[in-house]
């Protein structure tokens, strides 16, 4: 979106067109731009009106019923936080006495609606134009927010009690993989934010080698859907703990958490069941404390499956039984999907050089019967596993 489309949308034909399109399922776009052309509303309106709508839709998931009067960006929006997840910024912040905190890099206003909300004082900078002027708009009803457009690393941090960094993982073409690349720079923002009680907010795949000794890092996963890495300096971070993962469920938190170097888990046979982590518990490389605690070992060192031979009630695993194990042979699991009427196949697959949707068409499921097929290594050879969904852990 650029300043003239945003500018039209603010306009009182902006907002009141906004306020006629439900975007859903069954709206029929085509229809909807038709009519709206013959009220006599500009083309170019209808259609920044129509992308907009579909992106509060989308917003939905993050922001819930505020997102009907916000605006966004694509890239903004992809990388905002959720309310739930940048509440929980907001309370570290809070735990550690802290008044005023800058929101370095505010894309659309996540973050700072959640610090204003618990009635902290935010100063919050963004580099883009529009952004900046979307996240003011977003947080207007905020009298303890002020939103500025500058570069962060032009401004004197030292007048900020404390800092708060999402520097951007995208750029116009694509998404971002070295921390080098991102804005601002990742060593600058890492120099800062040793200074002060400070959070960094990267994305999940972010390497192992780049957390400084001196951040608490932490993996947040929410309902299965592994969402950021959040790193935290000094009096943000929690004593005693170097890494931890953090899993939100609809009516719950669970916490695995460590200040210990990373432990390998024990290793085992294939037992009567399959065990697959949450994502947070695998990227925060704690899958010897989920072991431990669900009396669980891993099939292969490698790989980060657990197993057992015994039921496991855990919110941290999806549970499988296994009905079948036998080696990795296209003919044998052809002959075994035909024998057993198999004609929905589910396919997972981890440590093992095979794409899903193609070994399915080779399989040629036909039946009514439905299956999961797990494929994956142990120690040096391919196996095809078999199984059984457990009820989920409630």
């Amino acid at each position: 979106m650029n300043r003239d489309d945003f500018l039209q949308l603010l306009s009182k034909e902006g907002q009141s067109l906004l306020s006629q399109i439900d975007y859903n399922t069954k709206l029929d776009i085509v229809k909807t731009i038709t009519k709206l052309r013959a009220q006599g509303h500009d083309p170019a309106l209808v259609a920044n009106a129509l992308s907009q709508a579909k992106l509060r839709k989308r917003a939905e998931t993050k922001f819930g019923e505020f997102a009907e009067r916000m605006f966004f960006t694509e890239d903004a929006l992809e990388q905002a936080s959720r309310l739930q997840v940048a509440a929980l910024h907001a309370n570290r912040f809070k735990q550690a006495g802290v008044t005023e905190v800058a929101d370095l890099g505010c894309g659309i206003g996540a973050e700072s609606l959640a610090f204003a909300s618990l009635d902290l004082k935010v100063n919050a900078y963004e580099l883009d134009e529009v952004t900046a002027a979307i996240a003011a708009y977003n947080l207007a009803i905020f009298e303890n927010v002020e939103v500025s457009n500058e570069d962060v690393t032009k401004r004197d941090l030292s007048k900020h009690q404390a800092l708060f960094f999402d520097p951007a993982r995208r750029n116009s073409k694509a998404r971002l993989f070295n921390p080098q690349d991102f804005s601002p720079n990742f060593d600058w923002v890492i120099e800062q934010a040793k200074k002060k009680p400070s959070g960094i907010k990267l994305g999940p795949g972010h390497p192992h080698t780049q957390i400084p000794e001196e951040a608490e890092a932490q993996w947040v996963s929410v309902d299965g859907d592994l969402v950021e890495l959040s790193l935290w300096f000094n009096e943000t971070r929690r004593q005693d703990i170097s890494r931890s993962a953090l899993l939100i469920t609809k009516d719950a938190k669970y916490e695995l958490k460590t200040n210990e170097k990373e432990q390998p888990a024990p290793t085992g046979e294939l037992g009567q069941y399959i065990h697959e982590p949450d994502n947070a518990a695998i990227r925060s490389h704690l899958i010897n404390l989920l072991a431990e605690e669900t009396n669980t070992h891993t099939i292969d060192p490698k790989i980060a499956y657990l197993s057992s031979n015994h039921e496991v009630n855990s919110p941290w695993l999806k549970s499988y039984k296994v009905i079948k194990e036998m080696p990795f042979d296209r003919k044998q699991l052809k002959a075994y999907v035909k024998a057993n009427e198999i004609g929905t196949l589910e396919i997972k697959k981890r440590g093992a050089d095979i794409t899903p949707e193609e070994l399915r068409k080779e399989l040629s499921p036909k039946g009514k019967k439905k299956a999961t097929l797990i494929v994956t290594r142990i120690g040096d050879a391919h196996r095809a596993i078999f199984v059984e969904p457990q009820p989920v852990a409630e």
